[in-house]
């Protein structure tokens, strides 16, 4: 999970690299969502955690 608007760890250097190092990595990029996501969008990425667990 990664918000492309992220000033303090800037997508580009680290949202696709993460997924890459795990043998199953998937990548969740939120358009527009800053660093503090799970607290400024706590309602989606809560949601979004959920049915990762649950599938």
């Amino acid at each position: 999970m990664h918000g492309d608007d992220d000033q303090i760890v800037p997508y580009s250097e680290s949202g696709p690299l993460s997924a890459k190092i795990l043998k199953k990595g998937i990548l969740k990029t939120y358009k527009g969502f800053p660093h503090g996501m799970p607290t400024t969008q706590a309602e989606v990425i809560n949601a979004d955690l959920v049915d990762f667990l649950k599938a």
